[in-house]
């Protein structure tokens, strides 16, 4: 398997974005975790989880951009078993 994701398979990503998501912003995160974090006195949300596919991650990151909240990273973290 390659150590790199491809545009069909899933993955597992960790996305980080300032702010935090409020209470019916989670519809479009199912099966993701969420982590609130602190760094430097600003609430960051760090989302994890598996995509199916690049399509998917990219209708999440979509989903994030309406939101209106700044996006800080998008890190993959390894091929979906």
């Amino acid at each position: 398997m390659s150590s790199f994701p491809t545009l069909t398979q899933p993955a597992t990503y960790r996305i980080r974005i300032v702010g935090r998501v409020r209470n019916g912003w989670s519809d479009f995160m199912t099966g993701l975790q969420e982590v609130i974090l602190q760094e430097n006195g600003t609430s960051l949300t760090e989302l994890t989880g598996t995509v199916p596919d690049q399509s998917a991650l990219f209708g999440l990151l979509v989903h994030i951009r309406d939101l209106g909240v700044p996006l800080l990273s998008v890190e993959y973290i390894l091929p979906a078993n």
